[in-house]
């Protein structure tokens, strides 16, 4: 009778401290998110009384409040008011971002590479510091208290960080390909909208995904411009329910945050593999 060895592989302890260290850093990064969803269906008594995590029965009346809406506003105008305001961002961005980029990584101009320094430069910049010198000129134009302000400066380019992740993806194209569209008569208009713009599909919608969430979560700038509540997103709905009914409407304001959560949460995860794709190749190529 024939005796075989079974040999047992040996316990790798460093594996499952690092398994057991991501878990608990998961853990501690989405505590915040059950904090909110658990919130958002407590009692009014027990949104700042309590500490426990889970509510002591379930208040569905949170979320039929934060479906009425704030100051008269229904949420359907409040989300609509979001989706024009991150949607024209979205479209500004990927649009000038885009021809600005195919004009540092392909064009041959004079000053290009101060230029360029120049817009990259404009990254440390704080936003704090050319909100005033911005808010003179469109009170100046009659635009406060309307979407413009918010829109306009993403057609032209402002966003620094996404004209240089374009850029770093557009260099990483071979040049063969404009080369072979010139000789069929592309000029350079054409050669950007039929060769080069589908190539950059995933940088653009990496700066879709990232221009479409902080321009969702943006609040003070939203604060400075829109003063009419039929105008405000749901960001701004969240300061005027305290507001309007103090302590007693913060199991509403929780629930409406958690639907000002969703569309994100959808749009990322629609998208998430064209991020990753973007993300890696924008920091790989060039």
């Amino acid at each position: 009778m024939t005796s075989t060895a079974v040999s047992h592989k040996p316990v790798r302890w460093g594996r499952i401290a690092v398994h057991l260290g991501c878990l608990a850093a998961l853990l501690v990064m989405l505590y915040p998110l059950a904090w909110l969803l658990a919130t958002s269906l407590k009692p009014a008594d027990e949104v700042i009384a309590s500490l426990n995590l889970l509510p002591s029965h379930l208040e569905w009346s949170n979320y039929s409040t934060a479906l009425d809406g704030v100051n008269d506003v229904s949420i359907w105008r409040l989300l609509g008011n979001s989706l024009l305001i991150a949607g024209g961002a979205v479209l500004g961005n990927v649009i000038s971002c885009s021809l600005a980029a195919y004009a540092f990584a392909r064009l041959r101009f004079r000053f290009r590479g101060p230029l360029f320094a120049f817009m990259i430069a404009t990254i440390m910049l704080p936003h704090h510091a050319v909100l005033i010198p911005q808010y003179i000129i469109f009170n100046q134009l009659g635009l406060v208290n309307t979407y413009w302000p918010l829109i306009l400066p993403k057609f032209l380019a402002t966003e620094a960080f996404f004209v240089f992740l374009i850029v770093q993806f557009m260099r990483g194209l071979p040049r063969e390909l404009e080369e072979a569209a010139r000789i069929d008569g592309c000029g350079p208009f054409r050669s950007f909208f039929q060769v080069v713009l589908p190539l950059t599909r995933p940088a653009l919608i990496t700066t879709a995904i990232f221009t479409f969430i902080w321009t969702w979560n943006d609040f003070f700038t939203q604060l400075i411009y829109l003063f009419d509540p039929e105008k405000f997103t749901l960001t701004l709905a969240l300061r005027s329910f305290v507001d309007a009914s103090s302590t007693s409407a913060f199991g509403p304001m929780f629930a409406l945050s958690v639907i000002a959560l969703l569309p994100i949460v959808l749009f990322f995860l629609a998208f998430q593999r064209f991020l990753v794709e973007g993300m890696a190749s924008s920091g790989v190529k060039g």
